[in-house]
């Protein structure tokens, strides 16, 4: 056989001539970009809405200091040509989900690979990519774990064939009113600054919830016993930020109100305390006469290490936060009437304010405070990127590539990357790929599913928003009801529907049992949604999605012995400084998140769902499992557990 390097000629023809689509141009995709080039393909296009951040250089090797600010598609483009002038390389500054790269834009390509960080952007490639019957191969890291896997219509599994974990949320009464964990208290505090100094949101109130179901007193016995509370100031229950303007942004105020009368407040809400420690308000000139060098901590504290690795004491704390609250009035009042501040967690004000808030609120509930390093972590759902990690899947990635371009699909398997060797003393190990799931709601022949949910409360809006775009993963549907007459519910067509945006689907006819037929066009995909009217859902939540699984996908046996590779034991996989969700790079663990943009990162996540695969030496037992972000952090033991997936 005629060899180019170590491949055969008629293979390096096809890589020359094949042509390349590479989604995200981040921690794997420079990786990716570079190994392309010098592997011999000649024809790639790149795609990433990102801009380049200085956080970014200390592994996106593509990049240098001088490029801060930068678009990443078009530098990475530019570096990657370094390695080989004669290759062509397309880069596009802008989103993969933008209604121009349509499924007549995806059928252009040989091949895609995606390089993304974000769940959404995945779903939307994956749709493309069935649609348009192209190739994708799929990745992701999160820290030292990693995955590659092959995705081809009609022969494996597509991207969203298995339930994947929902974004972890909170209880607003957990939040408000009985926080048992430190994220508790840091999501608290995230709330607490867009309350303060930010775009208020109804769903972010900081105060005590007295419509707390386990709070079953009467109202007008506890603003009897909550006189104390209102003591000192003559405090109004009144919005968080009216309240803070009348005082002038007066630290000592605000800092009494929220960590003395609040909590005194919620001290006379006696039924929640009958089972759990009551907290300990904090007063301001009680803070003032503890000594600094003494850590109120029950834990003894090293106070070794870098500055934000230290845990401070509630005094410095407490001064913390009245210099954060100064500083970030300041920048308030330089936006003028109607400004509002941004939450960053690479702002160090506003990082400092919610480092101070949330180790004070950690400290009145009797939880151990955590360092500005840890809350930062938790705060940005953050996991620390490995830059070996990506350049391993991203060289996997091109492995992949080479099986499919020789046309040898049936070798192509998913590769999981783990942290520690598994018995077999292997850290890669592959997985035959799993055929498509017949009831998976995009890949099968007639997607269907059924949700639950209040007719006479949901609106058009919620549906479109939350149902369609959020859990359905749709960028611009059409809705219409199969009732005969093609009611027309949402329209893509802007304005054409907005009427109906505050309207009850009751208000159409909508009941038990009824359907609707949804079109995206640009994904080219329908999707009939089955309406189950119920009262009974819990408090807080809109809708169900029947049959879904959020926490943990149900076990299934292999189709036959021995197909499943690999043997072994639980990896041990958790980040380094917190219980952030599975990414590489920046990761959603809550829903109080913001969405990404569907730009390059390194993995994704999030949150993200772990798949693993086993067999069974002595039974020949194949049983395939997916695990919640939260297991994989808490190293929760898996039995027999092998292989880590990351969606």
């Amino acid at each position: 056989m005629a060899l180019v390097g170590p491949l055969s000629r008629a293979l390096s023809e096809r890589l020359s001539q094949c042509r390349l689509l590479v989604v995200g141009a981040g921690g794997i995709g420079c990786e990716l970009l570079k190994n392309l080039v010098l592997g011999g393909f000649r024809d790639i296009e790149v795609v990433d809405l990102d801009t380049i951040d200085v956080s970014n250089l200390n592994r996106q090797f593509l990049f240098q200091k001088k490029h801060v600010g930068k678009s990443k598609a078009q530098v990475a483009k530019e570096s990657a040509l370094q390695f080989c002038p004669e290759a062509k390389i397309t880069a596009y500054h802008d989103s993969i989900m933008n209604p121009d790269y349509n499924v007549e834009f995806f059928r252009q390509f040989t091949l895609v690979m995606n390089a993304l960080d974000n769940r959404a952007a995945r779903n939307h490639v994956n749709r493309m990519c069935l649609a348009a019957d192209i190739p994708l191969i799929e990745s992701g890291t999160a820290g030292y774990l990693g995955q590659v896997t092959v995705i081809k219509k009609g022969v494996t599994e597509c991207y969203e064939c298995q339930p994947k974990p929902t974004q972890k949320t909170f209880p607003g009464c957990t939040i408000r009113n009985t926080p048992s964990e430190p994220i508790h208290c840091i999501v608290w505090a995230k709330y607490l600054f867009n309350q303060l100094f930010g775009e208020e949101d109804a769903d972010q109130e900081v105060s005590p919830d007295t419509a707390d179901p386990e709070a079953a007193w009467e109202l007008s016995d506890a603003a009897a016993r909550a006189g104390a509370s209102n003591e000192d100031g003559g405090i109004k229950r009144i919005s968080t930020k009216d309240w803070a303007r009348s005082t002038g942004y007066d630290p000592v105020k605000i800092f009494n109100k929220l960590f003395r009368d609040d909590i005194k407040y919620l001290l006379t809400m006696d039924k929640l305390w009958r089972k759990r420690k009551a907290p300990v308000p904090l007063d301001w000139a009680t803070v003032e006469k503890f000594e600094t060098s003494t850590s109120l901590q029950q834990t003894g504290t090293s106070q070794a290490g870098l500055k934000e690795q230290q845990v401070l004491d509630v005094r410095s704390y407490a001064h913390l936060f009245a210099r954060s609250v100064d500083h970030l009035k300041a920048r308030l009042a330089e936006k003028g009437d109607g400004g509002e501040l941004v939450w960053d967690k690479d702002d160090p004000p506003a990082m400092n304010f919610v480092t101070a808030a949330a180790n004070l609120r950690m400290h009145i509930f009797s939880m151990n405070m955590k360092s500005k390093f840890d809350v930062k972590s938790m705060a940005g759902n953050i996991i620390p990127a490995i830059a070996t990690t990506n350049a391993v899947i991203a060289g996997l990635i091109v492995l992949e590539g080479l099986k499919i371009l020789s046309g040898n699909l049936e070798q192509c398997r998913t590769i999981f990357l783990n942290k520690q060797p598994n018995p077999r003393k292997k850290l890669l190990v592959p997985c035959t790929l799993d055929p498509p799931n017949p009831s998976c709601y995009v890949c099968s022949i007639k997607p269907e599913v059924t949700v639950k949910l209040n007719t006479q409360k949901v609106s058009i809006q919620v549906l479109q928003d939350r149902i369609l775009k959020d859990k359905f993963g749709m960028v611009a549907p059409d809705v219409q009801i199969e009732d005969g007459r093609g009611t027309i519910l949402i329209s893509s067509e802007e304005g054409e529907t907005e009427a109906n945006n505050n309207k009850n689907l009751s208000e159409f006819g909508i009941r038990n049992g009824s359907r609707l037929q949804v079109d995206d066009f640009l994904q080219d995909y329908t999707l009939t949604v089955t309406l189950l009217h119920s009262e009974d859902l819990e408090k807080d939540v809109e809708f169900e999605v029947v049959g879904d699984a959020p926490d943990k996908a149900p076990q299934k046996p292999s189709e036959e012995d021995g197909k499943a590779i690999t043997n072994g034991s639980d990896d041990g996989a958790q980040p380094s400084t917190s219980k952030a969700s599975q990414q590489d790079d920046v990761l959603i663990v809550d829903s109080d998140e913001e969405m990404p943009s569907s730009s390059g990162g390194e993995g994704n996540a999030e949150s993200r769902s772990l798949k693993r695969k086993l067999e069974d030496e002595r039974e020949g037992v194949g049983v395939k499992r997916i695990r919640t972000e939260q297991s994989v952090e808490e190293e929760e033991e898996e039995e027999d557990d092998d292989v880590i997936a990351l969606d």
